[in-house]
């Protein structure tokens, strides 16, 4: 059975009505109207079309990724568009390596949380809608931010709204220990989601690749220090 988001229930429950009060209607017409019956009908079957796509949009899976100690996971579903140096000294992860994942509208868009940790900084920003795939992006585009540690690592995760993206979902409180895997929010329709690893961290994906949420090794954590992960 396909598992839904909850934020999807406002968009769902309102085309179930739609769809199910126009194919009753026309179900009603007489034999003797069939252009209205025909259009009624259709009506019907466009909204429930798009309920069903709806439905599809906001899907959530479940995962579990049960090997996944000593990896950093995919923070979200979609292609990994680019892979760079990160060198703001503002940044929670400093200096940093930045993949960057674009979700389309056919993408699953839970994000998940990369690594097993205690989320150290909680944060939004106002922005612009730029296209998500577009450099600029990153910097420019309404977003919001956590910053996750294990033991004496961390890493960042960033939602970055798009084009029609408009409304991001952050799940964690700044305190909050987030299982690997685990839900950390959602964004509605096409956007991003930016990554953020110590540079000395090796990565296991290249630009290109097909990442999965909770499943898709991204990079392993460096293994000296694996045993202080908490």
């Amino acid at each position: 059975m396909l598992r839904m988001a909850p934020e999807g229930w406002p968009f769902v429950l309102p085309g179930l009505v739609l769809t199910g009060l126009m194919a009753g209607v026309g179900a009603l017409i007489p034999a003797t109207s069939p252009h209205l019956r025909t259009g009624l009908l259709g009506t019907a079957a466009f909204f429930g079309l798009l309920t069903a796509f709806t439905m599809f949009f906001f899907r959530n899976p479940v995962r579990r990724r049960h090997d996944g100690e000593g990896l950093v996971l995919a923070p979200a579903d979609g292609r990994i568009i680019q892979i760079t140096p990160a060198e703001e000294p503002s940044l929670f992860v400093h200096p940093a390596t930045r993949v960057s994942i674009f979700l389309s509208i056919f993408s699953v868009h839970i994000q998940r949380a990369p690594i097993t940790g205690r989320v150290e900084l909680r944060s939004y920003e106002p922005g612009g809608y730029a296209l998500a795939w577009k450099s600029k992006a990153s910097e420019d585009n309404e977003q919001a931010t956590l910053g996750i540690t294990a033991g004496p690592h961390r890493v960042m995760v960033r939602q970055i709204a798009g084009m029609v993206a408009r409304r991001i979902v952050t799940d964690p409180e700044k305190g909050d220990v987030v299982p690997q895997g685990s839900r950390i929010g959602i964004i509605r329709f096409g956007s991003r989601v930016d990554l953020f690893l110590p540079r000395e961290w090796e990565l296991t994906c290249s630009v290109g690749d097909r990442a999965r949420g909770g499943l898709t090794a991204l990079a392993r954590v460096p293994r000296t220090a694996e045993g202080d992960r908490s």
